[in-house]
């Protein structure tokens, strides 16, 4: 029988033994164990500054980059390695002979391992450093040399994550080196670096440098289409987001999930501080972020809201904390089980005692008393404690498509008929101070509620909320049900306020909360039947506002 030759082991025949290595690092942490296996290899390394410096130390013998170049590290250390004989010998594909050749013309030896993380950029706007010294901790030189390296993954391998500086130490050690699929992943995982530290950059630029107005009045004088979009929606919207953690699962146990940080911003209901309490979950943090915003639109009232699958069962304000919370619990108790509370002021040892006896998965506050947070702590010992520093403060909201991206403004209690001096009365006697405070209590607390959406106040506080229905009859009758349906048996309706986030497109909607014992009505108008709507409620004698603003939430 004829022998057959030995199958070639492709993985083998890729790799390529590390016998010069070029490194230079910002951070040092780590790098000691590059140190004792380019010792013991006998790797020649070239290295730049202070890396080169920290090297020696370790007992590595390094060629500073300026004896590769001939040209002084120069500009305060903003030129070192931009230069032919460095980035030569990165980009050089190894596998193709005229690259060879002219390596050998040139007399420049290539690399076969570069190693480089970047300035921290992001740590530096985030210390408050000024603008002089922030754009000093805009890398060039380092994205310059990881991109090189990255291109000619054919024959270079790239590290830029400190993690991987155990993996080299062997690989260097055992002189296998790296096979082209892993110097591929390798060159991946380096572009995505250098593209969020960009994307970084970026993000800071486009809010510290926005276009002058000199430049928008030449392009509007040249061309009166061109709107002034840029600051907002900028042709490439390049943001991104580090990976703080993985999540247990996702909205469902079958999902994966992690939770990722803005690196500019640290303050965030993401950076939120867990003093107590199990892991956050994914719809931890969906449900509890909706009430931590909705508790800020009040502000600088007192406010508390109960969030349970990312809607309000209840929210109120009060004196007191434990007032308000007392007050928000009671709009709908059967719901808030298992829900999340917000406050937006300090968490007091007596909310704390009247939240211990209701189960909650999560409560979220700027800070609580000692005694508070002592009692959650012992007594409720699932319950994950969150501290948020600062109230919210994003700008713009993001949700993807198959495909895409919606970008928009955040929704904020700061369009033109918010305010009730913008109200237009159409029916009834101008409401009192009381009912107009409610009124107003109600078209903000509106806001956070998923459409379509009805809501009945009283005394600045919930009774009734209905939402997420198709059609806003159902909300309707939602919110009164859910108003009257507590075991004492008391009408809630009665004498309270509703408000709607959208139109009423026919008058049944409004006739019903009418006819429920409702006294005043607050809604953005604009149905091609508004007509017949306000003359359901002058027939009823009851006051009825129109905003001109509407409050989707989908």
């Amino acid at each position: 029988m004829r022998q057959q030759p030995p199958r070639r082991n492709r993985m083998a025949s890729t790799n390529r033994p590390i016998k010069r290595a070029l490194v230079s690092v910002f951070h040092k942490e780590g790098i000691d164990v590059l140190a004792q296996a380019f010792i013991a290899a006998g790797t020649e390394v070239v290295s730049t500054g202070s890396t080169a410096k920290r090297l020696a130390e370790l007992g590595v013998n390094v060629t500073e980059v300026s004896e590769v170049t001939g040209f002084p590290e120069s500009l305060d250390g903003r030129v070192k390695t931009l230069d032919p004989h460095i980035h030569a010998g990165i980009l050089a594909d190894m596998t193709n002979p005229e690259h060879v050749k002219q390596l050998q013309t040139l007399g420049i030896k290539p690399f076969d391992l570069v190693v480089v993380n970047l300035y921290p950029f992001a740590d530096t706007v985030r210390s408050g450093a000024n603008e002089a010294d922030t754009i000093e901790k805009i890398d060039i030189g380092g994205p310059s040399m990881v991109r090189a390296a990255a291109k000619n993954s054919a024959t270079v391998a790239i590290i830029t994550d400190p993690a991987d500086y155990a993996l080299v130490a062997k690989r260097i050690e055992d002189g296998r080196g790296f096979s082209l699929e892993e110097r591929r992943w390798l060159a991946a995982k380096a572009f995505a670096h250098t593209a969020a530290y960009d994307a970084t950059i970026n993000a800071w630029t486009s809010k510290q440098w926005p276009k002058p107005e000199s430049i928008t009045s030449d392009q509007s004088a040249a061309d009166d289409d061109i709107p002034n979009e840029d600051t907002v929606f900028p042709k490439a919207y390049t943001r991104t987001w580090d990976r703080s953690h993985l999540l247990r699962y996702g909205e469902n146990p079958h999902q994966q999930a992690a939770l990722y940080l803005d690196p500019l911003n640290q303050n965030g209901f993401a950076h939120a501080e867990q003093l107590g309490g199990k892991p956050m979950s994914y719809n931890n943090y969906v449900d509890a972020d909706a009430a931590w915003r909705a508790v800020w639109d009040f502000a600088p009232s007192i406010a508390v809201a109960v969030v349970k699958h990312n809607n309000p069962c209840g929210l109120a304000l009060g004196k007191t904390v434990a007032e308000a919370h007392k007050k928000a619990h009671a709009c709908d108790p059967m719901s808030a089980y298992g829900g999340v509370i917000a406050a937006n002021t300090t968490v007091t040892l007596e909310m704390a005692q009247n939240v211990r006896p209701i189960f909650t998965e999560v409560i979220v506050a700027p800070d609580y008393e000692p005694e508070a947070l002592e009692l959650l702590k012992t007594k409720k010992k699932n319950l994950r404690i969150l501290k948020v520093a600062e109230p919210p403060r994003a700008k713009q909201q993001y949700r993807q498509i198959d495909g895409g991206l919606l970008v928009q403004t955040t929704d904020l209690i700061n369009a033109p008929g918010d305010s009730p001096d913008a109200w237009k009365l159409v029916s009834g006697d101008p409401a009192d101070a009381d009912t107009l405070r409610d009124l107003e209590f109600a078209w903000r607390a509106i806001r956070c509620v998923k459409s379509n959406a009805i809501l009945i106040a009283h005394d600045q506080a919930t009774v009734g909320i209905g939402m997420g229905q198709v059609n806003r009859v159902d909300s309707c009758h939602l919110a009164v049900e859910r108003a009257n349906t507590l075991a004492d048996g008391v009408n809630r309706t009665t004498g309270s306020v509703a408000a709607s986030d959208a139109f009423f497109p026919f008058a049944d909607g409004a006739e019903y909360l009418i006819n429920a014992g409702v006294k005043a009505i607050v809604q953005p108008g604009g149905s091609i039947r508004d007509e017949e709507v306000f003359e359901a409620a002058r027939k009823a004698g009851i006051t009825m506002y129109v905003t001109g603003t509407r409050h989707f939430f989908h």
